[in-house]
């Protein structure tokens, strides 16, 4: 049965129904942590030694294998005796931990993050949401002064502040710039630095009619850049600033394809139901929803979709002539 990783807080280990399985002392789950951090890869001995212990003792070698024994007990309480463990594997002249890559929560939140770059705000936002809802604490709490983890967890933060920036973006994208403020006015004052934050912190007051607090929050992003590191804003705050003054309608939120799309559809059906006879609805929508297809995913699709494209104007054809029968039309 999988086992689960998690090293986005306390590093923890949960079994298949979700439970949290016992790690036993520190000792064990930096053994966990420094093989998760490998990646599968091969950790020497030698270096795990090294690792857990600035002056190790005598017996460091044995200790490390007793801690790898506990934690393979733990890992597969249900492995036969005498048959190779299937999860913490032993591979030439050290340990390696085979996680598959859905099997450790910042594996699995890297891969969200990057799939939701591709995707259009809506299916970003979700993805993005359910990735950093991953999070349960600082990356490796408990080791994070160990100089095995130093890289890692700056790679986790760095990610972790750009999925939370991605997210604005894709709220802004869908006109919820008043659900975007919140969490980024707290982003932006826990990363001051991060130029991104401040100007989509005042690109969402901005668009959700604070104009004046958007101004506020760019001048403030100016006085720490200039007083406490010494540069000026870069190009983006200065342009924002530039088009917040000049009230600037590019700043205004256009819909994208899946947005309108959906917007005509409610405006279209609500219509239809004030003056068209229940009968003929099924067979509308079905007709709309091969034409809201085409409207969605662009002509691109229009040559594969031929086809259907013929059904749908049949089927529109056919609504029509309902319609103008109808009783409820007036005709």
């Amino acid at each position: 049965m999988p086992v689960g990783f998690g090293v986005l807080g306390p590093v923890a280990a949960w079994d298949a129904a979700g439970g949290e399985i016992a790690l036993k002392g520190p000792r064990h789950r930096a053994v966990l942590a420094r093989l998760i951090v490998a990646r599968r890869r091969v950790v020497p001995v030698s270096l795990l030694v090294d690792d857990l212990w600035d002056d190790p003792p005598a017996g460091a070698v044995g200790a490390v294998r007793t801690f790898v024994a506990a934690l393979r007990r733990a890992l597969e309480p249900d492995r036969p005796p005498r048959t190779p463990p299937r999860l913490l594997v032993t591979e030439g002249p050290g340990y390696a931990l085979r996680a598959e890559p859905d099997d450790v929560d910042a594996w699995r939140f890297e891969r969200a993050v990057a799939a939701a770059a591709e995707e259009p705000p809506r299916r970003a936002l979700a993805r993005l949401e359910d990735a950093l809802g991953l999070w349960r604490g600082p990356a490796y709490a408990g080791f994070a002064g160990e100089h095995w983890t130093r890289a890692e967890r700056a790679r986790l933060v760095e990610l972790r502040l750009h999925a939370v920036e991605r997210r604005a973006e894709a709220r802004l994208a869908l006109g919820l710039a008043a659900e975007a403020v919140p969490d980024l006015d707290a982003h932006a004052s826990e990363h001051p630095w991060r130029e991104a934050a401040w100007r989509l912190l005042a690109l969402a007051l901005y668009r959700t009619g604070r104009q004046g607090d958007a101004l506020a929050v760019l001048r403030r992003a100016r006085a720490i850049l200039v007083e406490q590191l010494g540069v000026d804003p870069g190009p983006e705050l200065r342009r924002l600033e530039a088009d917040i003054l000049a009230q600037d309608p590019r700043l205004d939120i256009a819909p994208g394809p899946e947005e309108a799309a959906s917007e005509l559809w409610t405006r279209a059906a609500a219509s239809y139901d004030r003056t068209v006879a229940a009968g003929a609805r099924v067979r509308l929508e079905s007709t709309v929803g091969l034409l809201r297809d085409l409207a969605v995913t662009g002509g691109g699709a229009a040559g594969s979709r031929r086809g259907r494209g013929g059904t749908a104007r049949r089927a529109a054809s056919a609504a029509g002539r309902r319609c103008r029968r109808s009783p409820a039309s007036g005709r």
